[in-house]
């Protein structure tokens, strides 16, 4: 099917119809989840508190694993469950599971095969899944087990039961494990300090809240793209004449075919108890934005990675295709997630969020000067945490953070902590404030304490940070695991000090306020509330000290530094063996990805591209023939240059190929994973965009109708 037949089909084709909501809300959020309140119903009331005093340290025993596991058996056939898995987190960055019926068959006779010992622990084979080296191919052992903090629920007809992945060996394989690790790390710290300021402080909780932003594609186009379905990127692809310059998608009307998708996503993700609050149009045309308010970290964590599978699921119905990928169109707006993160304690309070009194403003400072100081010493592994392939399209393309991490607190904020390094403290915390806008029936409008920056990495938003570094098609937990561990660790740097003033003889809240002081000073090269993007910044943060760190080879290096590892293996949140497990398996997936990318290039432009252009080329020789016969030579000069031009596209895209073809290879024989990825990086890489550029040119040139792959204007303006 050619392109123009593929936008009649589009064109033509019947919308799918929106759901039909038989129900509120409040009657379906949640259903297909395994709440507290669900078992409640499910359990008797002992083993009900036996559960809760697991929620405060106690241990699951078999018994109490025995009524959980039957309670969450007869719920989920209620709900027309047949299977159950453990469901997980593996390094590859996407879910994995593997399903087993609710019953075993003996004799002919179904007997119930779901117990206490299947729900604590299941062994998937662990071979075929990345371990950076910690198991040989051959050694298929691994374990999974339940993770009671993080709720069961129904997905199609399994029951879900999310659950750390470990070696034979007990080193972590995904990434739940180090991320509950970093959880309990900052819940000690945060609470100790949150405890010099207020009484009844027993548990700090992490809380996440994650935007995602995503591209639609109608699927007839997808299966036309090779490198679409290959690499979730488009290798090749000429600009079209309209892009986002003229800023009229951002926060436009959602297109009514989007729409249905989106209303459909969030009827399906209210079931499955994720609470999406925001959706809308995103800068880049087809690009969009969905958004749930927070939650506890880990189960924010697993909630997106399950939306990110449910809005493909969902997005096929429509016909469309769903594209995670950080950049999968050059030229415009790529995609992120944006991981807004805050700590709150047991009793509701936001320890990031400014207060009315003194002591409230005390505690505020207290954890904000924690965070700068760990953001500094640290910048290179946060750095780290969001590094991939795809990122590295993204990362300071005018679009999104750069390479550089930096904060942004915003003119009230920053004005504060320089006179409490001044010793001049005259300012106070203000809250929202009416702004005039000589507007009499226009109710007033609230100023907040800070603006937001979107070209920072890490940004001040009024009670909360957002990291906006994050790509679109991360799993949040590799960098929150990093943020949880270097606040923490700063937390405790900051109570260290702050006792060994009181020994000295310094009342509480100086002490407290000395060590503020302190860690403003030593961290304020990370403060920056200027243009993120400009050459200028560059400039200023090299005289900072700041690492610029532009791909993901050399980021990936800061987890195995002397520094990394002192500071994760002393919170136990990762080992030595493992941080350079996952160095590795991150350094490895880079050359795949890169690897992926040159062949699904050198297909494309060896069996379509070329083809095309020598199609046209011959017509065009036929043309200067025919030409020539009629006596108009000065005019077969025209079509001569343009063959002329296709001619030097053609060849100098197969010898590119040829090179490329050969440095892929010679690079392939290198055993050390981190000499092959930065050669990857250095050598094979760089052909990617110089084919690219002779691609795209041919397909500016080609007559529109030899060109068989749909283009830019097509994909991203026809739904």
């Amino acid at each position: 099917m050619g392109r123009s037949e593929v936008i009649q089909l589009i064109l033509s084709r019947e919308r799918v119809q929106g759901i039909k909501r038989t129900k509120r809300l409040a009657e379906v959020f949640g259903e297909l989840v395994f709440t507290k309140e669900v078992m409640r119903r499910y359990l008797s009331e002992s083993a009900m508190r036996a559960f809760e005093a697991w929620e405060h340290g106690e241990p699951i025993s078999e018994a109490l694993a025995d009524e959980i596991a039957n309670a969450m058996q007869q719920w989920a056939l209620s709900h027309g469950a047949t299977h159950y898995t453990h469901w997980f987190l593996p390094l590859t960055g996407l879910t994995a599971e593997k399903h087993d019926a609710f019953y075993d068959f003996i004799e002919g006779k179904p007997l119930s095969g779901f117990n206490g010992s299947e729900l604590l622990q299941q062994e998937p084979d662990a071979s075929s899944l990345p371990s950076g080296g910690l198991r040989s191919t051959f050694e298929a052992r691994g374990y999974t087990a339940w993770d009671p903090s993080s709720p069961a629920f129904i997905y199609g007809n399994t029951l879900c039961i999310p659950s750390v992945y470990v070696s034979y060996n007990g080193d972590a394989l995904d990434y739940k494990t180090p991320l509950l690790r970093s959880i309990e790390v900052i819940d000690k710290a945060a609470t100790r300090l949150a405890s010099l300021f207020y009484r009844g402080i027993t548990h700090v909780k992490v809380t996440l809240g994650p935007e995602q932003e995503y591209f639609l594609i109608d699927e007839a186009f997808f299966a036309q793209r090779p490198d679409l379905i290959m690499a979730g990127r488009t290798v090749i692809g000429a600009p079209p004449a309209r892009g986002q310059q003229l800023e009229d998608h951002y926060f436009g009307s959602i297109p009514e075919r989007v729409r249905l998708f989106m209303e459909e996503l969030e009827w399906e993700a209210y079931r499955l108890g994720i609470p999406l609050k925001t959706r809308h149009n995103e800068v880049a045309p087809s690009q969009f934005e969905c958004a749930p308010i927070f939650e506890e970290l880990n189960v924010s964590v697993d909630h997106n990675q399950l939306l990110m599978d449910l809005m493909d699921r969902i997005a096929r119905k429509h016909h469309f295709r769903v594209l995670f990928h950080e950049k999968p169109f050059a030229g415009i707006n790529g995609s992120g997630k944006h991981n807004n993160w805050s700590l709150i304690t047991n009793t509701g309070k936001n320890l990031f969020e400014p207060g009315k009194t003194s002591r409230d403003n005390l505690c505020f400072l207290s954890f904000l000067a924690c965070t700068l100081k760990a953001i500094y010493e640290h910048a290179d592994l946060l750095r780290a945490s969001i590094a991939s392939a795809g990122n590295d399209y993204r990362l300071g393309a005018n679009e999104a953070p750069p390479a550089i991490i930096s904060v942004f607190l915003g003119e009230e904020i920053n004005r504060i902590l320089q006179e409490i390094e001044e010793k001049s403290i005259q300012s106070q915390i203000h809250p929202k404030v009416p702004m005039r806008l000589r507007l009499s029936k226009i109710p007033s409008v609230l100023r907040d304490n800070t603006d937001r920056n979107r070209t920072s990495p890490f940004a001040f938003t009024g009670n909360k940070f957002e990291l906006r570094a994050v790509g679109a098609s991360a799993n949040n937990a590799s960098a929150m695991i990093v943020l949880n561990t270097i606040v923490a660790d700063a937390i405790e740097t900051f109570l260290e000090r702050v006792e060994q003033r009181r020994k000295e003889g310094k009342r509480k809240g100086e002490a407290i306020l000395e060590t503020i002081r302190e860690f403003i000073i030593e961290s304020k090269p990370i403060r920056f509330d200027g243009d993120n993007y400009s050459e200028a910044w560059k400039q200023e943060a090299k005289r900072r000290g700041l690492p610029n760190i532009e791909s993901t080879p050399e980021a990936l290096l800061a987890y195995t530094t002397d520094k990394a590892i002192k500071l994760f293996t002393k919170h136990d949140v990762l080992t030595e063996r493992e941080l350079k497990a996952r160095r590795d398996i991150l350094l490895e997936r880079y050359v795949k990805t890169i690897q992926l990318e040159a062949r699904i290039l050198g297909e494309m432009a060896l069996n379509q591209v070329i083809p095309a252009a020598l199609r046209y080329q011959n017509d065009l020789a036929q043309t200067v023939q025919n030409l020539k016969n009629a006596g108009l030579e000065q005019e077969a000069n025209v079509h001569i240059a343009l063959i002329k031009e296709i001619t030097q596209h053609v060849q100098a895209i197969k010898s590119l190929v040829e090179e490329l073809i050969a440095t892929r290879k010679r690079w392939n024989q290198e055993q050390d994973i981190v000499k092959k990825a930065m050669g990857y990086r250095k050598e094979v890489f760089p052909f990617l965009e110089v084919i690219r550029k002779h691609c795209d040119r041919l397909e500016q040139i080609v007559d529109d109708s030899y060109w068989p792959l749909p283009k830019y204007r097509e994909m991203l303006f026809i739904r």
